[in-house]
């Protein structure tokens, strides 16, 4: 597998593809932060770490949020800028933020969290953090008790020659998001759906790092056979998406 660096960077070539075809977030996951937080997202100050082409920070935008956006690449930055050109963002990354002391009533990580060095990151969200903020992290992983969900994950498991049901299980573990053990996360889950076509589908599934940085041919031709499974299950070449998003928040005594 190529390195965690390296993998990290090869978003900014398909920033474009990201920003298309990535799956979103319910509303359910911002209601389950704000009663973890004890707070209401708006009018609140949050900076959103890893921001990428800005799908959650424009979420959290519309929930009434005072949203300031991180993003390290040049590509997600500079596709963020071309989708929510209004939005604030600066570049700068988890393990340094390039933001003030108790400036945030919450710092949010959604799907980003894991490219940090969590000795670096945690504290620097306490530094941002005012007392009593929030610190939320959560990732979109995918329904593995849905029958077709949990083949296509082996079937990507197999091409990569990795466990991927055990790698969702560890990265939702609350004791790896912070192995100091300074934090305490409590722990939800929200399931939702989306219905989008075998291209979508595929094109999400291209956009994750391990197969950006797959040779072309070996990667276009385990899509296309992806694609002829997915027929047998959905002639109609619409696909349902189930995801659990995993939800860890903690907050700054």
């Amino acid at each position: 597998m190529p390195s965690p660096t390296d993998r990290a960077q090869s978003f900014n070539s398909a920033a474009a593809q990201y920003a298309a075809n990535r799956p979103s977030y319910p509303p359910a996951l911002f209601d389950a932060v704000e009663e973890l937080a004890g707070r209401s997202l708006s009018g609140a100050r949050v900076v959103d770490v890893g921001a990428g082409t800005g799908i959650a920070t424009a979420l959290l935008h519309d929930r009434g949020a005072d949203v300031l956006a991180v993003e390290p690449g040049a590509g997600m930055a500079a596709e963020f800028r071309r989708g929510l050109p209004r939005l604030p963002l600066v570049r700068g990354n988890g393990n340094a933020l390039p933001v003030a002391d108790a400036h945030a009533d919450f710092v949010t990580y959604a799907q980003s969290w894991h490219w940090t060095d969590t000795a670096r990151s945690v504290p620097e969200a306490l530094r941002v953090l005012r007392r009593g903020g929030a610190l939320a992290l959560w990732w979109n992983g995918d329904a593995l008790d849905v029958e077709w969900i949990a083949e296509a994950a082996v079937r990507i498991g197999d091409f990569f020659g990795v466990d991927v049901v055990a790698q969702q299980r560890d990265g939702s573990r609350t004791e790896l998001a912070d192995p100091s053990g300074r934090l305490r996360f409590d722990r939800r889950e929200v399931r939702w759906s989306r219905r989008v076509t075998i291209d979508t589908h595929l094109a999400n599934i291209g956009s994750h790092s391990a197969f950006l940085l797959t040779p072309a041919e070996r990667r276009t031709a385990f899509l296309e056979e992806e694609r002829a499974h997915l027929l047998k299950v959905f002639p109609d070449g619409v696909v349902e998406e189930t995801y659990d998003v995993f939800l860890l928040v903690a907050t700054k005594p």
